[in-house]
C-alpha cells in the first residue's frame, strides 16, 4: 500500500469538483473579481485580522510582501533581513531579489523552529532590519517572545505561515504576531486552491500597497479616495489613469477559480485541521515510545496544526535506517523543507557570509517527514505507526 504525501487535491473532493464544474459552466468571467474578494473577506475573518490579499501562489505572496515593504520605504536596498534557516526557497530568494542581505537564524532542533533564544544569539553577532520567521510544518517558535524582541529593537517581523494555518499560540493564531503573514494554498496544504496564496495584515497602508504590487503597479484595486491621492501629484486624469503605473510591481493576480475554490475549501478547514491533529496524536504517541526518535516539543503551543509528520532521529545512522524502512513500506518521504538554506545550490552565488547553524544541520541530517492528510485511512495510519516502532 502506497502512503503518499497527499491523497487528494481537496477535502471532500467529489463535491468540490462538482461545484467547481458548475461554477465554470455558469461564470461570466474568470479574471480577479467578486469571488476573490469574498474569499479574502472570509479568510481575514477566520484569521482575525483586518485585511487579506489573495495572490496566485504562496511564493508570489512572499515576493509581493517584500516588494511592498520596499516600496513603502520600510526596508531599503542593503537591509539585513533575518530568516529561519530551515525554510523554503521563496522565503530567501525575494530578499536577494530586493537587493537586501539574507541572514540565516538557526532553529532549535527540539522544536524545529527559530526560538527567541536563537534570534537573540544572532542579534549578538549582527543587527537586523527585519526577521522573516517560518512556522515549520505546523509547529512554531515562541512567537509572542519573538515579537517582543522585534518590537524592542525596531525589527520588522513577518511570518511565513504556509504550513501552519489554524495553529494557535499565546491565545492568538499563528500569522498574527508580525506586521503581516503569508499563506499557501498549494495542493497538500491545509486547504487547496490548486495554486494560490494570501497575505494577511491589519496594517492599512501595507494592505493598500499589496493590492498595487499584485496588479501591475496601477491603482484600479484601491478605493476612490486612494486613487485620488495617487493621481493628484502627477495630474493624471481618469482616462490616462487606466494605464498609469505608480510602484514597482508584478502581475500576481489570482483568478476567480482560485477565489471560488478558497471559499469552498474553507467550509472544511476546521475538519481538515482536526483530522490532521488526530493523526498527529497517534503518531506522537508512537514516537514517545521509541528511544531512537526525538519527540518534538510543542508544550508552548496552544494548538498545533500539523502539515506533515516530522520524524527526528537521534543520529544520522538511525535516520538512514528509519528512512529506508519508510521507503520500503512505500511511504512517500521528503527532507525537512530545504534543510540548511546556505547549502542550496543558488545560495553561494549571491551570498558570501556564512553562519554556523548547528540546530538546522541537526534537523536536516537526522530528520525527514511524511504526509499527514485528512482523509488518511486507519490502514494507512497504521503503516506509518509501524514504521515508527523501535528496531
Amino acid at each position: 500500500m502506497r502512503v503518499p504525501l497527499m491523497k487528494h487535491a481537496f477535502l471532500n473532493e467529489e463535491a468540490t469538483k462538482k461545484a467547481l464544474s458548475e461554477f465554470v459552466l455558469n461564470a461570466e468571467f474568470f479574471s480577479m473579481g467578486e469571488q476573490c474578494r469574498l474569499f479574502e473577506n472570509r479568510f481575514a475573518e477566520y484569521q482575525g485580522c483586518r485585511h487579506a490579499a489573495l495572490f496566485n501562489s504562496g511564493g508570489s505572496a512572499n515576493l509581493a510582501l517584500l516588494q511592498s515593504l520596499r516600496n513603502l520605504g520600510r526596508l531599503k536596498e542593503g537591509a539585513r533581513v533575518g530568516y529561519s534557516a530551515l525554510t523554503w526557497s521563496t522565503n530567501v530568494m525575494p530578499i536577494l531579489q530586493m537587493g537586501m542581505v539574507p541572514v540565516p537564524v538557526d532553529v532549535d532542533p527540539k522544536t524545529v523552529n527559530v526560538m527567541s533564544h536563537n534570534l537573540e544569539d544572532r542579534l549578538r553577532e549582527t543587527c537586523l532590519d527585519a526577521f522573516f520567521a517560518t512556522n515549520v510544518l505546523g509547529y512554531c517558535g515562541d512567537l509572542d517572545r519573538i515579537r517582543q524582541i522585534c518590537n524592542e529593537k525596531g525589527i520588522i517581523f513577518i511570518e511565513d505561515n504556509c504550513e501552519g494555518l489554524g495553529g494557535k499560540i499565546a491565545g492568538n493564531r499563528y500569522g498574527n504576531f508580525g506586521v503581516a503573514s503569508t499563506f499557501s494554498f498549494f495542493v497538500a496544504h491545509h486547504m487547496s486552491t490548486i495554486e494560490g496564496g494570501m497575505v494577511c495584515t491589519s496594517d492599512d497602508e501595507l494592505y493598500r500597497m499589496l493590492k498595487i504590487v499584485r496588479a501591475n503597479g496601477w491603482d484600479r484595486n484601491v478605493s476612490p479616495e486612494e486613487q485620488e491621492m495617487m493621481r493628484k501629484p502627477y495630474n493624471i486624469n481618469p482616462f490616462f489613469a487606466k494605464y498609469s503605473f505608480y510602484e514597482l510591481a508584478y502581475n500576481f493576480r489570482p483568478t476567480e477559480i482560485t477565489g471560488f475554490l478558497g471559499q469552498a475549501q474553507m467550509r472544511y478547514l476546521e475538519d481538515n485541521i482536526s483530522l490532521r491533529i488526530s493523526n498527529h496524536e497517534a503518531f506522537d504517541e508512537a514516537i514517545c515510545h521509541n528511544p531512537d526518535l526525538v519527540h518534538i516539543e510543542h508544550d508552548h503551543i496552544d494548538r498545533i496544526s500539523p502539515f506533515g509528520l516530522i520524524v527526528m532521529c537521534r543520529t544520522l545512522q538511525l535516520r538512514d535506517r528509519y528512512l529506508q524502512r519508510f521507503i520500503d513500506n512505500d511511504v512517500e518521504v521528503r527532507p525537512v523543507i530545504a534543510g540548511n538554506m546556505q547549502n542550496q545550490p543558488f545560495y553561494s552565488r549571491y551570498v558570501n557570509e556564512r553562519y554556523s547553524l548547528p540546530g538546522t544541520d541537526k534537523v536536516s541530517q537526522c530528520g525527514f517527514y511524511c504526509g499527514n492528510y485528512p482523509d488518511m485511512t486507519d490502514e494507512e495510519r497504521n503503516v506509518i505507526i509501524n514504521c515508527l516502532k523501535e528496531f
